[in-house]
C-alpha cells in the first residue's frame, strides 16, 4: 500500500517522560479505517486505560465521521480496543497499577498490510521544572546550531 498515514501526538514527549514503547493493533469498524486512511484522526488528548477484564482501550481518540458513511457511521470519540499479547498486557497493567504510570499513544500509522497500528508508551508525567529544562535544552541546541552554521 502506498498510503503513508502518520498521525503523531506532538505534546507527548514534552509532557511525559517515555519509559517503554509498544506497537498495538486497533479494533476498528469500516468507516473508522476509511477516515483514518483519509488522515481524519487525532490522538492529541487521548490516553489508554484497562477495563475490568484486563483489556486495554484507547480513550478520547478522535476519528472524524466518514463523509460518505450512511447510518452505519461510527461515533467520533468511541473507546477503541487495543490488541497486544497477554504477556505485554499483564506487564503494562502491573506497571500502571503498582507505580502509577500512564499509557499514552504516540503515533497512529497504517502498516504495509493496510492495518491501523498505534504506538503506545508507558510514561511518567513531567513536573514543571522538567518542562522548563526541556525548553532550555531545545533553545540551547538551536543557538548552537546557528553558531555552527555561521562558521
Amino acid at each position: 500500500m502506498q498510503n503513508t498515514i502518520n498521525i503523531k501526538n506532538k505534546k507527548a514527549k514534552f509532557q511525559y517522560e517515555i519509559l517503554d514503547k509498544y506497537t498495538a493493533g486497533i479494533v476498528l469498524t469500516g468507516t473508522e479505517i476509511k477516515s483514518i486512511r483519509a488522515s481524519k484522526a487525532s490522538i492529541a488528548e487521548s490516553f489508554c486505560e484497562f477495563n475490568e477484564q484486563g483489556e486495554l482501550f484507547v480513550i478520547n481518540m478522535t476519528v472524524e465521521e466518514y463523509m460518505y458513511g450512511t447510518y452505519y457511521n461510527h461515533r467520533p470519540k468511541a473507546e477503541r480496543k487495543l490488541l497486544l499479547n497477554k504477556r505485554e498486557l499483564k506487564k503494562l497493567e502491573k506497571e500502571v497499577r503498582n507505580t502509577g504510570l500512564t499509557i499514552i499513544p504516540l503515533r497512529l500509522f497504517i502498516n504495509d498490510k493496510g492495518y491501523a497500528k498505534l504506538v503506545i508508551a508507558l510514561a511518567r508525567g513531567k513536573k514543571l521544572f522538567d518542562k522548563r529544562e526541556t525548553i532550555k535544552d531545545r533553545d540551547n541546541k538551536v543557538r548552537l546550531d546557528r553558531i555552527k552554521k555561521s562558521f
